[in-house]
């Protein structure tokens, strides 16, 4: 499927006078080549349906369009945008769709057709996920949809949906990092808990419109059948943050930052039930490792409720902890009864009982 005759994505930036704004980390893939490569490595889009995130004068968009995928959703936030695309649109015989909007905000499972939809055991469905992502929003964006795949809700609620995205160089090697990396951080082991993470290939900076400072990695983001880690994501994220805060110190000093200070015992508990040596750095820490740390870590919450909801850093619970032990675990054990949901959920941010 072929697009008929237009104009070029830079006759479109310069017919529309598109400039890429720095407050929104705009940074425009003008190369059709590598746009063609990025789609590529998507895999076959053949009868799918293809949800691409910030579109912007639409590069990857051709690219996609020109595939025999079935159906294309595209989500721009930037209005600016949208006449350009909808030049694509009305060329694509209705198979693209333009959803002006953010994508943080966008409940992606509302455009997906049912008929894509396949159990989470079964390959993954003909359901594909593609953009080139602002710096900005990389990070919390994945670090979202992660928390939908754990849960297997949003896009993932249609099975293992692919994704296929672009980052900042350094950003893509951290995800990839294997252990012992100086690379490895709190991002590596959430990617790799949950997916099958690879890195495609690299874009120099130069090749985008303005150039940033920075190269682009292409990342690409199979979902597990199972998790390699079996606990709430919360769990699992909150355990992660706290193990990397002092990714360069022994893991004894990052765990002792998940309870009380006049709580040690329970950081002796952690490493008791874990069997795991104090004196270890983060970054040597094996998946298997982590999913030791978690479990007994949702143990000792399990034992005492309120310290899932413990944050070291605020100084209202600081303050607490002042007046006394017992204050500070009335206080957080009456958030605990407040936020208990009455029914169960794949969300919950509460321990595994």
């Amino acid at each position: 499927m072929r697009l008929p005759p237009l104009p070029t994505v830079s006759e479109i930036v310069h017919l529309y006078q598109l400039t890429a704004r720095k407050q929104l980390a705009q940074n425009f893939l003008l190369d059709m080549n590598l746009t063609r490569k990025v789609v590529r490595k998507a895999g076959s889009l053949d009868g799918g349906f293809v949800c691409e995130v910030g579109p912007g004068p639409g590069g990857i968009t051709r690219a996609i369009l020109n595939t025999a995928a079935k159906r294309v959703v595209v989500v721009e936030k930037d209005g600016r945008f949208i006449p350009g695309l909808q030049m694509l649109a009305d060329a694509s015989e209705d198979r693209m769709k333009i959803v002006h909007g953010d994508i943080l905000q966008f409940k992606m499972e509302q455009i997906i057709p049912e008929t894509y939809r396949v159990p989470w055991e079964d390959k993954p469905p003909n359901v594909h996920i593609i953009g080139n992502l602002p710096f900005n929003i990389s990070t919390p964006l994945i670090v979202q949809w992660l928390e939908d795949i754990a849960n297997q809700s949003g896009a993932w609620s249609f099975g293992r949906t692919r994704l296929t995205l672009t980052f900042q160089k350094e950003v893509a090697e951290r995800m990839v990092a294997p252990v012992s990396s100086d690379m490895r951080c709190r991002l590596s082991v959430m990617c790799q808990y949950l997916c099958d993470v690879s890195l495609k290939f690299g874009i120099p900076g130069k090749a985008f419109t303005p150039a940033p400072k920075v190269d682009v990695g292409v990342v690409q983001f199979v979902p597990l059948m199972k998790p390699r880690i079996n606990l709430p994501f919360k769990m699992v994220e909150k355990v992660c943050r706290h193990v990397f805060h002092y990714r360069q110190k022994m893991i004894k000093h990052s765990i002792a930052t998940l309870f009380p200070v006049d709580m040690p015992e329970l950081t002796a508990e952690m490493f008791e039930r874990s069997d795991l040596d104090p004196s270890s750095r983060p970054p040597q820490l094996k998946l298997r490792d982590f999913s030791k740390l978690c479990s007994a870590y949702n143990d000792i919450c399990c034992q005492h409720a309120f310290i899932f909801d413990f944050d070291y850093r605020s100084r209202k619970h600081a303050k607490l902890l002042r007046r006394g032990r017992n204050t500070l675990i009335e206080k957080l054990e009456e958030k605990s009864l407040v936020d208990l949901p009455e029914t169960e959920s794949s969300d919950v941010e509460v321990p595994v009982r």
